[in-house]
């Protein structure tokens, strides 16, 4: 049984299922996610992606629809009782998904299933509280992230946790393929491409799309560029194309990222997933991120980390500079994206420290080596 609950995960989840499949072609799986996970050959109970949400006020307007949906997968859990239960990502659903199992296999004779989760909830930048939670109630984390198991070993060291590698570094061209695409050739383009990333999510889209286009606005107004948008989604493109006047030479596309960011020379995106990607192809990115006033006022006080782009925490240092809530502005970042075009040197210097940042993402086979620690574990 696997639960993906957005975008990203449902890929990555359907990318595990296919490994899993390679190597005990009889499996069964069946549970949450979406179209990449129903095309994998999962049996597709709910598409839960249609609820992705993010945010305080995203969760509350969602509550009754996510509690519902989280009991009838409870429930079919319990019917069907699977050997091993994957939460891919979606650590606020999974996490509790994990706990609720744990309690109801418990009430079960003979029935001990096996509760792994792929990819960890970051608790190391807030609630590190969570890691006990997990120590409690999962048999194993698979990480995606090179410094996750120490610490783990630190704060929870009854846990079992593996370091797989980023999924990311299966999904591109090879190395050598992305440095010569996103290298000097690209600056040899008469008008730059400057690739707009606003998140995968509607939440994100919504708070993430004006400050965007706006930027797009004054940055066309003040340089010779090509402005990109590339959403994951028809349904995300459509949002963007409606209710607003047109930005002269903006395209709006779905799908595709890995092609643009092979001939950007900018990026301006959320401060998600999509920053590694970046990262990968070696593109200077200005990361921004604005969410609703309440729950930006609980981050502040609960997030330790010092930043939200996931370069800049591997990095240990600003490589995509950071426009978050207020500084977020339409202004802001078209001022700060003009002098990065002006300034090619300082772009080629971010390109050195990208370098550096993926160089920590671990080897090929991230998905592989998860299907074997996942049926290591099966009973």
């Amino acid at each position: 049984m696997l639960i993906a609950g957005d975008p990203s995960g449902d890929q990555l989840a359907a990318e595990l299922v296919t490994q899993l499949r390679l190597q005990a072609p009889g499996a069964e799986f069946f549970g949450a996610g979406g179209s990449h996970l129903q095309a994998a050959g999962m049996e597709l109970l709910v598409d839960l992606t249609r609820h992705a949400v993010i945010g305080l006020i995203e969760v509350v307007a969602q509550y009754a629809r996510l509690r519902r949906i989280f009991h009838e997968l409870l429930a079919v859990a319990e019917r069907r009782r699977p050997d091993v239960v994957i939460g891919v990502d979606y650590g606020g659903f999974n996490l509790r998904f994990a706990r609720a199992l744990r309690a109801r296999a418990a009430t079960i004779p003979g029935w001990r299933p096996r509760i792994v989760q792929f990819v960890s909830p970051q608790v190391w930048a807030s609630r590190p509280g969570r890691a006990e939670v997990l120590a409690r109630n999962h048999d194993l984390v698979l990480s995606i992230l090179p410094f996750e198991k120490a610490w783990y070993a630190e704060h929870a060291p009854t846990l079992r946790v593996e370091f797989v590698g980023h999924p990311l570094v299966d999904r591109h061209l090879s190395r050598g393929e992305a440095a010569g695409a996103s290298g000097a050739t690209r600056e040899d383009e008469s008008r730059p491409l400057v690739v707009l990333l606003p998140g995968s999510r509607k939440g994100e889209l919504q708070r993430h799309w004006p400050v965007l286009r706006g930027a797009a606005a004054l940055l066309a107004q003040a340089l010779p560029v090509r402005l990109l948008a590339v959403l994951p989604t028809e349904e995300l493109a459509e949002m963007a194309r409606r209710g607003s006047d047109p930005v002269p030479g903006l395209e709006i596309t779905v799908g595709g990222l890995a092609e643009a960011l092979g001939r950007a020379q900018l990026a301006l995106a959320s401060t998600g997933t999509v920053t590694l990607e970046c990262a990968w192809f070696r593109v200077p990115t200005l990361a921004l991120y604005r969410t609703s006033w309440s729950t930006y006022q609980i981050g502040r006080r609960i997030i330790t980390v010092p930043y939200l782009a996931m370069p800049n925490l591997l990095a240990g240092a600003v490589v995509m500079p950071e426009f978050i809530q207020d500084a977020a502005t339409p202004e802001t970042l078209s001022r700060a994206a003009i002098e990065l075009l002006q300034q090619p040197e300082r772009r080629l210097e971010m390109r050195r420290q990208l370098d550096l940042v993926v160089a920590r993402l671990g080897a090929p086979g991230a998905c592989r080596r998860a299907a074997d620690f996942i049926l290591a574990l099966a009973p």
